[in-house]
């Protein structure tokens, strides 16, 4: 099973992608994250990432593409999220002839619906363990011991500078002019799952798992 989580920033894409992970073994292919691995791991496809990334220039689709096939014929689970790929209506199309090539398909494509300004004060409030990933808000998920990760005991809590109204509307508009299209793209294609992701964690999470089934 392979699926794609959409969303705006903030939306809830990777706390729903971890549970996906703890509950189905599924696998998470994050771009920001397969980019960072694949800069620090020596190898040929690496070393064309680090140079780029050095350079401050945008690392290609078709490298992109390259890191995602890497992981779908070396990984091993019962599926793979994509979760910030694709973001564009040409990465959805070298997605889809990926997944061709390799025999494989797309399942289907949940969209995590959310209001702009209820996003705002949701993400201005967000804060993260730094050292697993959890995620918490000051007020609708704050940890039970101030300053320390439920999750894994850690005290480091970051704040991304970004996660700002200002930032956030700003990162909200760049998603709607690249990204989404996409929702239309997957609609057309009968793929398209929209679940409410303004309702509590737990209710987005049992509409995600029903899509799924």
């Amino acid at each position: 099973m392979n699926i794609i989580l959409l969303g705006p920033p903030g939306a809830g894409k990777g706390t729903q992608a971890r549970h996906l992970v703890d509950t189905r073994s599924m696998i998470q292919l994050s771009t920001g994250d397969m980019l960072r691995a694949a800069r620090t791991s020596g190898t040929e496809m690496g070393q064309k990432v680090a140079a780029i990334m050095d350079a401050g220039k945008l690392v290609t689709d078709e490298i992109v593409i390259g890191l995602i096939e890497e992981q779908l014929t070396t990984q091993s689970g019962s599926g793979f999220i994509f979760d910030g790929f694709p973001r564009t209506l040409a990465q959805a199309d070298a997605l889809a002839a990926l997944l061709s090539k390799l025999g494989q398909s797309l399942h289907t494509v949940i969209e995590i619906r959310v209001d702009d300004e209820a996003l705002v004060a949701r993400i201005s409030g967000r804060f993260t363990c730094g050292d697993c990933g959890e995620v918490y808000h000051v007020k609708t998920k704050p940890t039970s011991v101030e300053g320390k990760c439920d999750n894994c005991g850690s005290t480091n809590m970051v704040h991304r500078a970004d996660d700002n109204a200002d930032s956030l509307r700003t990162r909200l508009m760049e998603y709607y002019k690249k990204t989404s299209p996409l929702i239309g793209y997957y609609y057309a294609k009968g793929d398209l799952r929209p679940v409410n992701g303004l309702a509590d964690i737990d209710e987005v999470t049992a509409s995600v798992e029903a899509v799924l089934g």
